[in-house]
């Protein structure tokens, strides 16, 4: 069920033009930079997009000037999760890593802990209105957001064409607290 709901999905958002895509993904960091969660966060955990995500490049680059810290994850094949590193300089310091995914080289990797972050800002291959999240299927954001008490605000971004009317939720899959598409906040039940 779950792996047929992640192909329509996909498929839906990988029909967006490249352009559609940009205008899209500057609508949701406009809503996403008024937040008052983002302006008041110190330390933001992003994504550096790949494929057809929302585009972060752009909201990443101007966190880092306006003085945010930010760190972005690094897949650990061996520990199979992800470990979090902060980010300095967006051009100089990435490169393809895991499944082609924009990640730190090593030499600049600098690792923190998810109890430093004060902001998550999540990926998805979709969303429901509920706060459930349908990812790639490798468990990376599960495991690591689940292995700490320490509560930090979630926020998927997502285009509207991935928000599906519902996403069967297992035990162990993480929650959001808002998601952002390019038509509105959603703010899932739970919060409301």
């Amino acid at each position: 069920m779950k792996a047929q709901l992640r192909r329509e999905l996909l498929s839906k958002r990988d029909k967006l033009t490249e352009r559609e895509m940009e205008i899209k993904s500057s609508m949701i960091k406009k809503r996403l930079f008024g937040l008052k969660e983002f302006k008041s966060a110190n330390f933001i955990f992003f994504y550096a997009a790949f494929r057809s995500e929302v585009k972060t490049e752009p909201m990443i680059k101007e966190a880092l000037k306006s003085g945010k810290r930010v760190a972005l994850p690094i897949v650990s094949k061996k520990k199979n999760r992800l470990l979090i590193s902060e980010l300095k300089d967006y051009d100089k310091e990435l490169a393809p890593g895991y499944y082609n995914i924009p990640e730190q080289k090593k030499k600049y990797q600098r690792l923190n802990l998810l109890h430093e972050i004060d902001l998550v800002i999540l990926p998805g291959v979709g969303f429901d209105k509920d706060g459930n999240r349908l990812g790639y299927g490798g468990g990376f954001y599960d495991r690591l957001l689940s292995e700490t008490d320490h509560r930090v605000t979630l926020i998927g971004l997502a285009y509207e064409v991935q928000i599906a009317p519902e996403i069967h939720r297992s035990p162990h899959d993480v929650m959001v607290d808002k998601i952002i598409t390019e038509k509105r906040i959603i703010l899932p039940k739970k919060w409301t």
